[in-house]
């Protein structure tokens, strides 16, 4: 129900065979593995001379969309593959894997999921290699490089026993490939037989599908080095007690995957099984989440003996960043995501099994979603334990302060379900028990069983962190850094607006048309959209009720250009010429260039600067005056209101029909786009 809110890292892929084109099996790689990840995509090929590398953001389709895009990298002998969800860096294309590191002639491809958790201090450890990333990966392959050892073997032996943290590595050099666990084996890697080669992958499900078979997973703490003799074990750390995490379990696998011996589809069955037998409730019919603990729903209904029915149809086209700007709209999108199957849901007592929950309120409004739609009582059935604390091992997760069961503790990871229940409206609720997990998962547990006994990482289960974890950074710690050269945005925003020229700015970021960062977003109201928005991205806030406060702020960000995107406060005369050329702002008509200058519409006729008017009056002036054509400016805020220097303009051609809301609404796509071109120029 809510993956949009827990994320797994990334896939990792590579392939060692000189006979095939190993791009394009890659390719067909990250496709299988794309749920693992959707900001980026990327393949690095080598040819034994020399790579080639195409890294993109977007999912494979997007990043791989010509057939060029495959051929350019050329057939090659080695390949690296990576699909990346963020947990140390921001979403950017500069942390867009695999990368390629260069010392001294020698050069390899690194791909990685998982999250190192000691990285300021490997980071200071870089003295020759100038990073070009915010992210864990490439310090770990700058390490490598750096090592004065003279033999990979004794490189790893230098480098990994002080990397703290969970990380499966695929690194090539030019003609060989590796494949690299950490000693607990918390993150997968897996390894398959071609005809003529060998390849590495995050999960097994995909090897059918590009004619490998299954051979064995790495080992925990094991280094693999595949070259034209095949594999061969070469190197490895002590051993620790083996923690894999059982979220792969839960739901970031495909249920085709397998991992030591045990079925992803079948820990699943198995889980809604002992859910049906701990938390039996009467009711006419069990239903899923479409596409969210569908396995574990058919099971809690076997078990039951109560029909297993569709409650919804999902609309797969709806996509997984659809945000909402307030509570209505928010509904309005989960009807449009999920139609109802009234027949089987009015007069009905439906049971929801689902995988987990997070923050809880997408859960709650399609509880609210269910019982519009006539269903009499709504049960729900979670496959999992709740979940009470943050991961720090390569799962990106809201803080511990989100997690809807610290809301509702009655004491330190003891949640008060009752009051979860409450929250979300549902007339029952019960999670699997954490023995009923690990049952499922095939630990047979005993009597007194301790925490540390179990083969499993279960840190977000009960915050018994098998790795401690010293410093709780975020995963934008290295967004400061002075290597990087980033220009930094302040977004500053009203309480009244929806926050959509800040998502603009943000998707604008994360696709590369702006090469700057946000550093932070101010408004003047702590319930302003644009903050919660600006939240879910991990990005600082800032409330400034006092306008005098301004500066200070600014300065403390280390601020290089201020984007205005609704702010209704006065810009005070020393921010202004602080940040001379420097503030952007956007405004609802035609600013001329000059004070008693003119700018014409498309059609020739003059157009309407609204100097001084907010939106819903511009739009109204349009109207009223009868022009031909809206449209709307990005100028520097100067000390005369609503004028300076003009960076663009957009026009909408106004219909007959128009009002205020259905012209604004068409504008506003281009003043969207503008904004982020403006800001793209100043940037640079």
């Amino acid at each position: 129900m809510e993956k949009n809110q827990i994320h797994d890292k990334c896939a990792v892929f590579g392939i060692y065979d000189p006979e095939l084109d190993v791009a394009r099996i890659t390719y067909y790689a990250l496709y299988g593995l794309q749920h693992r990840g959707q900001e980026s995509s990327g393949i690095a090929v080598s040819n034994g001379k020399r790579f080639k590398i195409r890294r993109r953001m977007g999912l494979v389709r997007d990043v791989f969309k010509k057939e060029k895009d495959i051929t350019r990298l050329g057939r090659g002998m080695i390949a690296v593959g990576h699909n990346r969800y963020s947990t140390t860096g921001s979403s950017h294309v500069i942390n867009a894997q695999p990368f390629i590191i260069e010392k001294d002639q020698r050069q390899i491809a690194i791909a990685h999921n998982g999250n190192i958790i000691n990285t300021r201090e490997l980071k200071a450890k870089v003295k020759e290699i100038k990073l070009h990333s915010t992210t864990d990966t490439e310090i770990i392959g700058a390490l490598l490089l750096e090592s004065k050892e003279t033999t990979w073997e004794k490189r790893f032996d230098e480098v990994l026993p002080q990397v703290q943290g969970a990380y499966s590595f695929v690194i090539s050099t030019r003609d060989l490939l590796f494949g690299i666990r950490d000693p607990y084996g918390i993150r997968p890697l897996a390894l398959g037989k071609l005809n003529d080669g060998w390849v590495l992958s995050s999960e097994d499900c995909i090897f059918p599908g590009i004619g490998a078979t299954f051979v064995r997973e790495i080992e925990p703490g094991e280094a693999v080095i595949i070259d034209k003799d095949g594999p061969k074990s070469f190197y490895r750390q002590e051993i620790k007690k083996r923690a894999f995490c059982i979220f792969e379990y839960v739901y970031f696998a495909r249920p085709d995957s397998t991992f030591y011996g045990h079925s992803v589809g079948k820990v699943r069955e198995k889980s809604g099984e002992i859910l049906a037998e701990e938390s039996p409730v009467d009711a006419d019919m069990v239903m899923s989440v479409p596409d969210s603990g569908t396995t574990a729903a058919i099971a809690f209904a076997k078990k039951s003996n109560i029909p297993l029915g569709e409650g919804v149809i999902k609309n797969r086209y709806i996509g997984r960043t659809f945000i909402q700007p307030d509570q209505r709209l928010r509904e309005l999108g989960i009807k449009l995501k999920f139609g109802p199957m009234r027949v089987n849901l009015e007069g009905k007592r439906v049971i929801v099994v689902d995988d987990s929950i997070v923050r809880g309120t997408t859960m709650r409004d399609f509880i609210s979603l269910l019982k519009s739609y006539g269903a009499k009582e709504v049960h729900i059935r979670i496959a999992c334990p709740p979940i009470t604390d943050p991961c720090f091992y390569g799962v990106d997760m809201p803080t511990k302060e989100e997690l809807i069961s610290n809301q509702f503790e009655k004491s330190k990871n003891n949640v008060d379900v009752n009051k979860i229940k409450n929250f979300l409206g549902a007339d029952s609720l019960a999670y699997l028990s954490l023995n009923g997990l690990l049952r499922a998962a095939g630990t047979n547990i005993k009597e007194g069983f301790k925490l540390d006994d179990v083969p499993y990482c279960l840190a977000c289960l009960t915050g018994n962190y098998k790795i401690k974890v010293a410093e709780k950074v975020s995963k934008l710690q290295f967004e400061n850094s002075t290597d990087l050269q980033t220009k930094k945005i302040a977004v500053l925003v009203s309480n009244k607006g929806t926050g959509t020229n800040l998502q603009a700015i943000i998707d604008g970021i994360e696709n590369g048309k702006i090469k700057a960062k946000i550093a932070v977003v101010i408004s003047d109201k702590d319930d302003a959209y644009g903050l919660m928005r600006a939240r879910k991205y991990n990005i600082p806030t800032q409330i400034c009720p006092n306008k005098e406060n301004l500066l200070s702020i600014l300065q403390k960000y280390k601020v290089d250009f201020v984007a205005l995107a609704g702010w209704k406060q006065i810009i005070t005369d020393n921010v202004i010429k602080t940040f001379n050329n420097r503030i952007l702002n956007t405004h609802p008509g035609l600013v001329p260039d000059e004070m008693n200058g003119v700018v014409l519409n498309p059609d020739g006729t003059k157009a309407l600067w609204n100097k001084g008017k907010f939106t819903n009056k511009a739009m109204q002036s349009f109207l009223e005056n009868k022009a031909t054509f809206a449209g709307c400016s990005n100028h520097f805020l100067t000390n005369e209101f609503d004028f300076g220097p003009v960076l663009g303009r957009c026009f909408e051609k106004i219909k007959p029909k128009d009002t205020v809301d259905s012209l604004y609404s068409r504008l506003k796509v281009k003043e969207n786009k503008l904004y982020v071109e403006s800001l793209a120029k100043v940037c640079k």
